[in-house]
């Protein structure tokens, strides 16, 4: 399988390459067991237990064996990562060929980086300029008779117990409705 992207670049994928990345799925991963955390132990004083003195051959007694101090731990020490060799002209002409390679697919790859970047932004400047074009709001005219409505309302708030007492308010909220409707033509 090749994949040309340009005048510049293309991409060749073997068959054997595909075939084992599908066998990669199939095969079962195995568990990786995580190592119990150890928990430093305070060292124990030992009770010595009643030892007999012992004697040698002639009789007389042999001298203890001196107390240990516990073992301590290996101690270990972070390694610097190893230097790389300094980049000295190979005589080795396939490693050069490397090499040349090596470099030229950087510069294809900082070449596709920007590129992508550039479509991203144009693609995000697209979707925002038809997301603008698409979800406007038409003109919306205003509510006829608003005012009428809210002191309406407002009557009933205040007069909660004699709702009776706002009949003046509902008659002119009535009579505005009215004549909007007569004005727009769709008298009922």
């Amino acid at each position: 399988m090749s994949i040309t992207m340009g005048e510049d670049f293309s991409v060749q994928i073997s068959s054997n390459l595909v075939n084992r990345l599908l066998d990669d799925d199939k095969k079962p991963k195995k568990k990786i067991r995580k190592p119990k955390p150890r928990t430093a132990q305070e060292p124990k004083p030992a009770a010595k237990p009643l030892q007999k003195p012992s004697f040698d051959e002639n009789g007389t007694p042999k001298p203890a064996t001196p107390a240990r101090w516990p073992g301590r731990p290996p101690v270990f020490l972070p390694l610097a990562p190893p230097q790389p060799p300094p980049a000295a002209p190979s005589s080795n002409p396939a490693v050069e060929e490397i090499r040349s390679v090596l470099r030229e697919s950087e510069r294809v790859l900082e070449k596709l980086q920007k590129h992508e970047d550039d479509m991203l932004k144009e693609v995000t400047e697209r979707a925002k300029q038809l997301h603008e074009k698409e979800f406007k709001l038409p003109y919306q005219k205003p509510m006829p008779c608003l005012a009428e409505k809210d002191s309406c309302l407002a009557c009933y708030e205040e007069h909660i117990k004699d709702p009776l007492k706002c009949a003046d308010a509902v008659k002119r909220f009535k009579e505005c409705a009215r004549m909007v409707r007569l004005q727009t033509g769709s008298l009922n």
